[in-house]
């Protein structure tokens, strides 16, 4: 029985780690993105293009 608590507080000890370095992480920009929203809408018509030629094959194939 002992063992079980030992491995319950070990397992919130990792857990409340990696919460502590998750957010500190996001507070210090880690994941902030500046370089995706510049190029998306450089890629916006290609999916629109791709959409729109797969409904004419559709078409041709019936």
């Amino acid at each position: 029985m002992n063992i079980i608590f030992m491995l319950i507080i070990a397992s919130l000890f990792i857990a409340i780690l990696f919460f502590i370095l998750f957010v500190k992480s996001v507070k210090t920009g880690q994941y902030d993105d500046v370089y995706t929203p510049s190029v998306r809408m450089l890629f916006d018509d290609e999916l629109v293009k791709d959409k729109s030629s797969d409904k004419k094959n559709k078409k041709s194939i019936n």
